[in-house]
């Protein structure tokens, strides 16, 4: 594989978390081009090295420190290594969309009958600990976008919302005709759970809302 001197990642869209550049064959004296909300991180055997902020880079031995123990650049010269770059979106992404993959089922008891739930709404995100999310997220796989971000946690969403749902139609008595008063506490009381389990990932939930009950 060619040898590169310029490592650079524009997202096509928004949708785009993180993302690993397709070339490992790194030199140094190479420029690195990070653009604005993002940080890009120098992985090397599956362990998180150098971190870069905005700006354009030259690698060289002086800002490869972690690199430069693991692989013992040599000073000066422009020694190839390999490497993987990522590159993580740090942005707030606020209209990601969530809902119900099936229908919850629950006791209505004023009905006296079980129903099926559905519910929909929008929620947002932020990666604040870009080594915590590459580690516990990204793995070994060659990108992720706020889709597959959606497959992690719509799971934890509907388990959540569903406890939520329970304790609002059993403990307070209401029916299910009756839910849609209180949305925004089920928002609110949804979220808490949820943003606890988020920041395990260096992920912070930004906004949680539940739009639509039925």
């Amino acid at each position: 594989m060619a040898l590169i001197n310029r490592i650079k990642y524009s997202a096509p869209d928004d949708t785009a978390l993180a993302w690993k550049y397709p070339s490992e064959e790194i030199r140094l004296g190479s420029q690195l081009i990070v653009n604005e909300g993002q940080q890009a991180v120098f992985v090397k055997g599956g362990q998180l090295l150098d971190t870069f902020d905005p700006g354009t880079h030259t690698l060289v031995t002086g800002n490869l420190p972690l690199i430069d123990k693991v692989v013992n650049l040599a000073f000066g010269s422009e020694t190839p290594f390999t490497a993987e770059v990522w590159y993580v979106n740090t942005t707030v992404k606020r209209d990601l969309k969530w809902g119900t993959p099936t229908p919850i089922p629950l006791l209505d008891p004023n009905l006296g009958f079980p129903v099926s739930v559905r519910s929909f709404g929008k929620w947002g995100v932020r990666i604040f600990d870009v080594h915590m999310f590459l580690t516990q997220i990204v793995g070994s796989q060659a990108s992720k976008d706020s889709g597959k971000i959606y497959q992690y946690f719509i799971g934890e969403i509907t388990q959540s919302l569903t406890s939520q749902l329970t304790n609002q139609i059993l403990e307070g008595k209401k029916s299910i005709l009756e839910i849609a008063t209180e949305i925004n506490q089920i928002s609110s009381s949804t979220s808490k759970v949820i943003e606890k389990e988020f920041d395990k990932y260096g992920l912070e939930l930004v906004n949680f809302n539940v739009e639509s009950i039925n």
